[in-house]
C-alpha cells in the first residue's frame, strides 16, 4: 500500500511507520514525505533516510485555499492509497478533502471525541481523567471530527504532567499507527466507500480498539 505522509515537527510517527515497514510488520511504502515547514526535523530525517521530502510552505501562496490546491496537487503527483497526517499541525482543506475522500487518516492524542483540537493531553489532567489516550481516525471538515478507526488506551499515573503523559501516549501512537495501517493495506479494515472493519472489536490485536 502506497503512502504519503504529512509532517509539522519531529517525526516520530513517521519513523515508526518507516521502522514497522522495514521490519516486515506493516506492508507499506512510504512514497513521499510532506511538511509545511522547511526546518522541520522530521523531514531532514526523511532525506538521511533516502525518501523523497517535498516542502509546500503556506508562506509561498497567497492564501489558505491556494495552498492547500498546492498541497493537494502535490501529494496526488505520488498516486497514494492512503495520506497520514502524522503531527501536521495544519487543518486541511477541501482540495485535499476531495482529492482523497475518505482516504486521508489522522493520529490524534486523546481518546476522541473528547479533547479534540490542541493541548489534549493538558486538558486531560486539567478534567481528571484516570484514562487517556490516542486515536486514528479518517479526517473530515471538522476538527478531529471524522470516523474513528482505532484507538488505544494509556493510564493517567500519579504525578503526570503534559509532558509525561503525552511522551505515554506518543509511546502507544507508535504501535497503534503501522497497525492500523497493516489491517488496512492487509483488508481487515476498509476506508472506502464507508469505514468497515470485522465484528470483533479487537481485531488488530489485543491493545487496539477498532470501531464496529
Amino acid at each position: 500500500m502506497r503512502v504519503a505522509v504529512l509532517v509539522s515537527g519531529r517525526g516520530s510517527n513517521l519513523r515508526a511507520i518507516v521502522h514497522a515497514a522495514r521490519e516486515g510488520r506493516c506492508p507499506v511504502t512510504v512514497v513521499a514525505v510532506f511538511s509545511d515547514r522547511a526546518e522541520a526535523p522530521a523531514i531532514a530525517w526523511a532525506r538521511a533516510e533516502g525518501l523523497e521530502t517535498r516542502v509546500v510552505a503556506p508562506s509561498d501562496f497567497p492564501d489558505r485555499a491556494a495552498w492547500d490546491e498546492a498541497l493537494a496537487r502535490a501529494v496526488a503527483a505520488h498516486e497514494p492509497d492512503v495520506v497520514v497526517l502524522a503531527g501536521f499541525m495544519r487543518i486541511v482543506g477541501t482540495a485535499m478533502l476531495g482529492r482523497f475522500e475518505g482516504r486521508i487518516l489522522n493520529v490524534h492524542p486523546s481518546l476522541l471525541p473528547a479533547f479534540a483540537g490542541r493541548d489534549a493531553p493538558a486538558r486531560a489532567l486539567a478534567a481528571g481523567v484516570r484514562i487517556a489516550g490516542c486515536t486514528v481516525h479518517v479526517v473530515d471538515a471538522g476538527v478531529d471530527t471524522g470516523p474513528i478507526v482505532a484507538q488505544a488506551a494509556v493510564p493517567v499515573l500519579a504525578g503526570d504532567d503534559a509532558t509525561r503523559l503525552h511522551a505515554r501516549i506518543q509511546r502507544a501512537e507508535h504501535e497503534l499507527l503501522p497497525a492500523v495501517l497493516e489491517a488496512i493495506a492487509t483488508g481487515r479494515v476498509r476506508l472506502r466507500p464507508v469505514l468497515q472493519a470485522p465484528p470483533c472489536a479487537r481485531c488488530v490485536d489485543d491493545r487496539l480498539l477498532v470501531a464496529p
